[in-house]
C-alpha cells in the first residue's frame, strides 16, 4: 500500500479535510460556512473563528470515514496559502499539531497547484503539457503545466479576480452572496447578447475585470434613473449579459494562450469552473479549435482538501517535506 496522507484545507471559508492513499482519494469532508452570506461577503475574522470550531470534527470524519488510525498516517498536508491569514492559520497550526504529536512528516501545499492538480484526482487526466485556466473567487491566472509540479504563471489578473467579479455585479443587483452561482442562474433564462459591456484589453495574457464592473456599476445607474424597476423587470438577461462577456473575456485570453504555446490540453480550475457558460463555450471552442478538455467534477472546483491531498501525493513521491517552524502565506505565488 502507497503513502497515506491527511490533508487540511482551511485558506477562506471551507474547513476541509481529505486522506488520500497511494494516490487514490478516499474521501473529501467539507464543512461551509453560512456566517458570511448576512454580510455579502467573507469577514476573515469570523471565517477563522468558524475554523477552530469544525476543525476537529472535520479531520475526525475524514480519518473515521478512511477506516483508518491516526497513527497509520504517513504525513500531514496542508494549505500553507495564498489565503486569508487567520484562516491558514487554523488548519497549520492543527497540522503541524497533529504531526508533532503523532510524529509524522508535514508537506506545505500551495492552494493554486492544488487547484490545478485536482485534474488528476479522477479520470480523464490532462497529458503534459496543459493550460490550465484556474477562476475563483480569489484568483484568476493561466497556467502552463508541464508536469505535477512544475507550473509557470503565464498570464493572471492586474485587478479583480473572475469570481470577485461576478459576486460584485451581484451584489449591484440586490443578490444575496455568494452571488455568482445566481449570476449563472438566472442567466438559464435570459438572452446573453440584450446588453453590451466593454471588454478590457490588457498587454499579453494577463486579464482585467475592474473595467466591466465599473462599466455594469455605471449602466445600471444610468438605466435606474429612466425607470426604478430596471434591475427587476431585466434581472436574467441583465445576468445572462454580463456573464457572457466576462466569460467570453477569459476564453478570448485562453485562446491566445493556446495559439502561443500550440498546446490544446486544456483544463479549467477553481470555483468559477463550474459556471454552465464557461463550460458550455469552452466546448464550444474545443470543437472549433481542436482542444482535448478537462472540467474536474464540481466537488474538486470549489476549495476542497482533495485537491491538497493529491499535490501532497506528489510532494511526497519527491520528499518534499516542511519544517515544523514553517508560517503560512497570505501571498503564496507559484514558483516560476
Amino acid at each position: 500500500m502507497g503513502p497515506v496522507i491527511l490533508a487540511i484545507e482551511s485558506s477562506c471559508d471551507e474547513t476541509a479535510a481529505a486522506v488520500i492513499c497511494n494516490g487514490k482519494v478516499l474521501n473529501n469532508i467539507i464543512a461551509s460556512q453560512a456566517v458570511h452570506r448576512k454580510y455579502g461577503g467573507v469577514v476573515p475574522e469570523l471565517a477563522s473563528r468558524a475554523h477552530q470550531k469544525n476543525i476537529i470534527a472535520v479531520v475526525d470524519e475524514a480519518v473515521h470515514q478512511a477506516g483508518i488510525s491516526k497513527s497509520s498516517l504517513d504525513a500531514i498536508a496542508f494549505t500553507r496559502g495564498p489565503g486569508l491569514m487567520g484562516a491558514l492559520l487554523v488548519g497549520a497550526s492543527f497540522a503541524k499539531g497533529m504531526a508533532l504529536a503523532l510524529g509524522k512528516p508535514l508537506i506545505e501545499v500551495n492552494h493554486l497547484e492544488a487547484h490545478v492538480l485536482a485534474h488528476f484526482i479522477e479520470e480523464p487526466k490532462p497529458a503534459f503539457p496543459f493550460l490550465c485556466l484556474t477562476v475563483s473567487g480569489g484568483h484568476t491566472q493561466l497556467i502552463q503545466v508541464t508536469d505535477y509540479l512544475t507550473m509557470e504563471v503565464i498570464g493572471e489578473t492586474r485587478d479583480d479576480a473572475a469570481g470577485e467579479a461576478f459576486d460584485k455585479a451581484a451584489k449591484l443587483m440586490g443578490l444575496p452572496y455568494p452571488g455568482g452561482p445566481l449570476i449563472d442562474q438566472y442567466s438559464q433564462q435570459g438572452d446573453p447578447k440584450a446588453f453590451s459591456f466593454p471588454k478590457t484589453e490588457m498587454p499579453g495574457l494577463d486579464f482585467s475585470f475592474s473595467g466591466i464592473k465599473t462599466a455594469f456599476l455605471y449602466f445600471l445607474r444610468d438605466q435606474k434613473k429612466a425607470n426604478p424597476n430596471f434591475i427587476e423587470e431585466n434581472l436574467p438577461d441583465l445576468c445572462a449579459s454580463f456573464q457572457h462577456h466576462l466569460v467570453g473575456m477569459l476564453l478570448d485570453r485562453l485562446e491566445e494562450a493556446a495559439k502561443q504555446t500550440g498546446i490544446k490540453e486544456i483544463g479549467i480550475a477553481g470555483g468559477v469552473s463550474a459556471n454552465s457558460a464557461l463550460r458550455a463555450q469552452l466546448q464550444a471552442r474545443a470543437s472549433k479549435l481542436g482542444w482535448h478538455i478537462y472540467l474536474p467534477a464540481f466537488e474538486y472546483c470549489t476549495d476542497n482538501a482533495a485537491m491538497i491531498a493529491m499535490a501532497a501525493h506528489y510532494k511526497y513521491q519527491q520528499g518534499l517535506f516542511t519544517s515544523l517552524d514553517t508560517v503560512p502565506l497570505a501571498r503564496y505565488p507559484i514558483a516560476q
